[in-house]
């Protein structure tokens, strides 16, 4: 089939190598424009630019899609669809209606739960028990769309959301080579019941409450690995969590209840922190015990509580 394809991050470029492998005629690949980063903070492509260009696609990288210019270099190619996966530009209605099949979007979450920019987070921070990805005909509402094909797993109890993004972005890949075999497919209107909204996650949520109960906490953890780490304050000095699991235990909310060498429990809202890896200011991820090396914590000193 001959597509465009609309991506920026590695979610989208293991979608759009599925697509390739699948012998699908891709004329043009839409990106975000490069981005500084690194320790120079030079220009860097996106992971879906990067791989375009190894395997020698046209690459589009407009800063929006709202001009008449960028929309006429899309509408040149004549694709017969267009897959939209983390591109993080809008779509007039004027670019979704160019395709004769339309703009597909691989969207990250059970919709309508979800719909938005963190849906994977989102899904960790409240606890949802599943998660998965639609298929979705996109439209000019945010993540309003009809679903074509959808697909859900468990989220396990250790999940990061490193770890399910990497799970949803193969789901991701698969599913989105099986839509394309299958155009066109009837799309199912999302139930009007159950409809939740993933903001963009900000930064100020990273910081630890302990107030909350350990498996909020856990959770916490949990959804901001890798970015940005859960953030604990300690006499001004961030420390960040990596891991950690919830138990039973008591005290003063934020005291450190035991140390050695395999974890440090801290008192939350209600029950404890088992914490297990951590990192200062500056330096490298560590296990307790070699974090402890560097780090004078004690049983009784207390992490700061937020203000």
């Amino acid at each position: 089939m001959k597509l465009i394809f609309a991506g920026t991050p590695e979610f989208a470029a293991q979608a759009l190598a599925a697509i390739i492998d699948a012998g699908h005629e891709v004329v043009l690949v839409l990106t975000q424009p490069d981005r500084p980063g690194g320790r120079g903070m030079a220009l860097q492509p996106s992971p879906v630019k990067k791989l375009a260009l190894d395997k020698g696609l046209p690459v589009f990288q407009p800063r929006s899609l709202k001009d008449a210019e960028a929309q006429a270099s899309v509408a040149a190619v004549g694709a017969e669809v267009m897959v939209v996966a983390a591109y993080g530009l809008i779509l007039p209605q004027l670019v979704l209606d160019m395709p004769r099949l339309g703009c597909i979007n691989i969207h990250a979450s059970l919709l309508p739960r979800w719909r938005g920019a963190a849906p994977i987070q989102r899904a960790l921070l409240a606890g949802d028990a599943e998660t998965g990805v639609c298929i979705m005909q996109m439209e000019a509402g945010l993540d309003t769309g009809p679903v074509l094909l959808r697909d859900a797993f468990p989220i396990d109890a250790s999940d990061t959301t490193a770890t399910l993004h990497d799970r949803l972005a193969a789901l991701g890949a698969r599913l989105i080579v099986e839509a394309l075999g299958k155009l066109p497919i009837v799309a199912v209107a999302q139930p009007a019941d159950g409809i939740t909204y993933a903001h963009k996650i900000e930064k100020s949520e990273a910081v630890i409450n302990w107030q909350k109960n350990a498996a909020e906490l856990d959770r916490h953890i949990r959804a901001f690995n890798p970015f940005p780490g859960a953030q604990a304050l300690y006499k001004g000095q961030t420390i960040k969590l990596w891991q950690a699991s919830p138990l039973a235990g008591e005290g003063k909310v934020g005291q450190i209840l035991a140390v050695d060498r395999k974890q440090l429990v801290v008192a939350c809202g209600n029950g404890a922190l088992a914490i297990t890896e951590l990192q200062k200011a500056g330096g490298k991820r560590l296990p307790v015990q070699q974090f402890l090396a560097g780090t004078a914590l004690q049983v009784g000193d207390c992490f700061d509580l937020p203000a």
